[in-house]
């Protein structure tokens, strides 16, 4: 049992002064440190600094370790093009990304501030890596496969990853399912996929709504993607719209990635359905897939929460860069309610979408805390000036361990 004495703690929807958090593994108490000592006699006591904040770990939800090895190699700026680019150095860039090039990946997370996160794993190349972080980790093994010739010898491999995933066994670690995208994936094999996943409870993701070339593909047939598709795959039409896409996800809750270009009836069926849409800012720029219409989804009643997607589609895997980003983005909210939104997003929010018991700084909560040093006494803006400074990350707890 430990006791630690900040000077504020950030829950995450409040700002508190003059108390301390007993803990283990799960938060105990949170009270006066005079009544902890009185109720944990032997507990060890951590002291704090002056303007020192307590919070919540951050809750990276949908991160692609398998590509780290990017900087400058991928084409920006448009799907398509850069999809085409991802194909041509596919390769290059698995080869290059090693044990040691995805732990800096995983190290970069930590160091600011990220104990949780989503690795979507194509391949299972990152599978040790993910087993062996200090974060907790829910591994999407990733299903993708649209020739109905392959679905047998695709199937087989995403059940073989799947299976790989399951033997490891350590606290915060989480096999779980993804479907790549409604253009991607036969439904035959998006059919068995959720099958199994209801059946084992697993948790679920996909990218859903990421590019106009996907509207225009899943609607038509037409656009950017029919030349990718009948020259790589000799298909000449979408397999699955965008509406029988999500009726196979009926009452099955997922977390949708992207969700730029979804149309109102769309939304209502994600809000029906209880999906969350997790938003990339950095990549939907980098890829130009537009801006992510906050005002839709929340007139709509649609959960969202923050991840930075991998290293393919941007530059840092640091999520208060990503708030950043999505703070100028997004111009036309409120500031202040807007940077108290992203702040939940990450914390609160991304550990209700991902059915994890962290997030704040709560009774009976995993110990998942971060303590950062304040330059001055924080105002009503807290969650502003946390996007928007550096401020130094004390030390990292994570399942009531000091991991840094």
């Amino acid at each position: 049992m430990k006791i630690i004495t900040p000077e504020y703690i950030l829950t995450p929807t409040e700002l508190k002064k003059g108390l301390s958090v007993a803990f283990d593994q799960h938060i105990k108490a949170i009270d006066t440190l005079e009544n902890l000592r009185r109720q944990f006699p032997q507990a060890e006591q951590i002291s704090c600094e002056t303007n020192s904040l307590l919070m919540p770990g951050l809750i990276n939800a949908h991160v692609h370790l398998e590509f780290s090895a990017n900087k400058t190699s991928l084409h920006y700026g448009d799907f398509v093009p850069w999809l085409h680019s991802v194909i041509e150095h596919r390769d290059d860039l698995m080869d290059s990304c090693d044990t040691a090039c995805m732990q800096q990946a995983v190290a970069m997370m930590l160091d600011s501030g990220i104990t949780t996160f989503g690795a979507v794993s194509s391949h299972g190349l990152d599978l040790e890596v993910a087993a062996n972080a200090p974060q907790n980790v829910v591994f999407f093994n990733e299903l993708i496969g649209s020739q109905a010739n392959m679905a047998d010898a695709l199937f087989n491999d995403f059940l073989a990853r799947l299976d790989a995933s399951k033997v490891v066994a350590r606290q915060g670690f989480y096999p779980a399912v993804a479907i790549h995208s409604p253009y991607s994936v036969h439904p035959i094999l998006i059919k068995k996929a959720l099958q199994l996943a209801r059946n084992e409870s697993l948790r679920l993701s996909a990218h859903f709504m990421e590019s106009h070339s996907e509207r225009t593909w899943l609607d038509s047939s037409e656009g950017a993607f029919k030349a990718f598709f009948q020259t790589l795959l000799q298909q000449s039409h979408a397999l699955c719209s965008a509406n029988e896409f999500l009726e196979l996800f009926r009452n099955t809750p997922a977390l949708m990635t992207h969700v730029v270009h979804a149309d109102a009836c769309e939304l209502e069926q994600l809000s029906k359905d209880h999906h969350t849409v997790i938003h990339c800012p950095v990549s939907n720029r980098l890829l130009g897939g537009g801006t992510l219409d906050l005002n839709a989804l929340e007139a709509h009643r649609v959960d969202w929460i923050t991840a930075t997607d991998g290293l393919s589609s941007n530059y840092t895997l640091n999520l208060f860069e990503e708030m950043k980003a999505a703070l100028f983005l997004h111009a036309d909210a409120a500031l202040l309610p807007l940077a108290n939104r992203l702040l939940e997003s990450v914390t609160i929010n991304a550990a209700k979408a991902l059915h994890l018991n962290s997030g704040a700084i709560a009774l009976g909560k995993d110990a998942d805390m971060l303590l950062l040093q304040l330059d001055e006494a924080p105002s009503e803006q807290i969650a502003l000036h946390l996007i928007l400074q550096r401020y130094n990350v004390n030390a990292i707890f994570i399942h009531g361990t000091k991991v840094k």
